[in-house]
């Protein structure tokens, strides 16, 4: 009986990191690029109750007698799945279609990667407009390098950027005309495998494999990037919910679980009186 005491236990441990889980999608309902993250288990180790099963003539039986030690959380695997596109007044604001990821330069000098489309123009040093995070985190192009502009050249107000991801200024004839920039889109052999940074920020890792750049990679599909736009988060609210419920009531059975074998065992220590 003290195998399921544990067993329960495990279980209950097991159910609060899902809630966990679900707790961090729901806070993240409305934040920019976010992805669904979702909590996956996965069996303890199995005890032989018998180490020869046999049948009373002394044959072997074909199945063995086992019994569960309890569960443990294997991962917490992040969904990339399009997130709904939102309308946005910003010039600078810039959804995409696709499975590319933006690229930012770190403030520790380390590439990053996001879904996060939020940009503005900054002042950088010497008179330049600089593309940045809402956290001023330089967005880079299909070079690697940080996109920025002079201001003797070019007013952000009347930047545009076509589908490609080129940066385009009007000419004399108001028509716009790329100048040379591309915002970079990289994408991943495995993105579940980055790891998690705040910010909907991504670090590449050694499961998801080197950041791919679409510009240079002709076997990539190109994704397409929508100005004045902004990718919603992924989650939903109403399956979380159903989820959160599910893991309620799990956690409910494995608490039940415990308080019954310590009526078991109490009732085992009261059979010598």
């Amino acid at each position: 009986m003290v195998r399921s005491l544990w067993s329960a236990a495990s279980g209950m441990i097991a159910q609060q990191t899902n809630v966990d889980t679900i707790a961090n999608n729901l806070a993240n309902v409305n934040s920019t690029g976010y992805k669904t993250e979702v909590a996956e288990f996965k069996s303890l180790l199995y005890q032989d109750l018998q180490s020869k099963t046999t049948t009373a003539n002394g044959e072997n039986k074909p199945i063995s007698a086992q019994v569960g030690l309890g569960v443990r959380n294997s991962s917490i695997t992040t969904i990339f799945k399009q997130g709904p596109m939102l309308a946005s007044e910003s010039d600078t604001a810039f959804a995409i279609e696709g499975k590319g990821m933006f690229a930012v330069r770190g403030e520790d000098g380390v590439v990053k990667y996001t879904r996060n489309g939020d940009f503005r123009f900054s002042t950088g040093q010497g008179s330049t407009l600089v593309l940045s995070t809402s956290n001023g985190l330089p967005v880079l192009d299909s070079t690697g390098r940080a996109i920025s502009l002079n201001t003797s050249q070019y007013a952000a107000n009347k930047i545009s950027v076509n589908a490609n991801g080129q940066l385009c200024y009007p000419d004399a004839q108001n028509n716009p005309q790329p100048i040379g920039i591309t915002i970079g889109m990289y994408q991943f052999n495995n993105p579940s495998g980055l790891e998690k940074t705040s910010d909907t920020l991504y670090i590449p890792t050694a499961a998801s494999g080197a950041a791919m750049n679409e510009a240079t990679n002709a076997n990539l599909q190109k994704s397409v990037i929508r100005q004045g736009y902004l990718e919603g988060s992924g989650v939903q609210v109403v399956d979380e919910m159903v989820n959160m419920i599910v893991a309620q009531r799990a956690y409910e059975m494995n608490a039940k679980a415990i308080t019954t074998t310590d009526s078991m065992m109490e009732l085992a220590n009261n059979l010598k009186r």
